[in-house]
């Protein structure tokens, strides 16, 4: 049976995220302050087209390798996507839930460390998670899709000056606990090339589900 996670964001943009999506037929995307992935129906490139608009790009968490002609691939990164079918979680007392007001230190977190999309509205997709060290955001996690049944971890990042205290090991834990106790699974996406954060995953208990290429395309003129 087709699961949501075949498709995370138009399952999330269809779902629990309707309230963020700009959508068009059989394709929808995300306010571009809030992320910039779009999903896609199988085939709905014309819808896909309308949403991105002449010469737009569309940027997809799943493309399956081909696009009709006029379509220019801009960039195609094999990705993974895992699964903690197995991982209870643990709550993490030195965490805070971090706010709207927090925001310019994450985006200046993640401008250093590049954990992936985080723009300005990124926060508003669920709990924020944390740590602080003299008062400095040093190491954070949250949570960004959401489809029915999912929650996805995201923007797994460290401050270099504090790596290998297991700080992003400590908030995937506690945004798995949160998870589980909603009664939803955690998954995260993860760059195939990204293999230490893919072994620390599968440590934690994360089982591969399958291997998504992450593509931005430019729709013709």
């Amino acid at each position: 049976m087709p699961s949501p996670l075949d498709n995370p964001v138009l399952a999330s943009l269809t779902g629990p995220h309707a309230r963020f999506a700009d959508a068009r037929g059989g394709a929808a995307r995300y306010d571009t302050d809030i992320s910039p992935f779009l999903g896609m129906a199988e085939d709905a490139w014309d819808d896909v087209a309308a949403l991105v608009g002449p010469g737009g790009v569309a940027l997809l968490a799943g493309w399956p390798g081909t696009a009709p002609d006029g379509w220019e691939v801009l960039s195609a990164m094999p990705g993974v996507q895992l699964v903690a079918d197995g991982v209870a979680g643990e709550d993490e007392p030195e965490a805070v839930r971090l706010t709207t007001a927090d925001v310019p230190e994450m985006l200046d977190l993640v401008a250093r460390t590049e954990p992936g999309p985080f723009r300005k509205g990124t926060i508003e997709l669920g709990t924020y998670l944390g740590i602080r060290r003299g008062g400095a955001l040093v190491a954070m996690a949250g949570e960004r899709m959401h489809p029915p049944g999912f929650t996805e971890i995201s923007a797994v990042c460290t401050d270099p000056a504090v790596r290998g205290q297991g700080l992003a090991t400590r908030l995937v834990l506690a945004l798995v606990a949160r998870i589980r106790a909603r009664g939803e699974t955690p998954f995260l996406h993860a760059a195939a090339t990204n293999t230490g954060a893919i072994r620390l995953y599968e440590a934690l208990g994360f089982v591969l589900r399958r291997e998504p290429v992450f593509a931005a395309l430019r729709a013709p003129q």
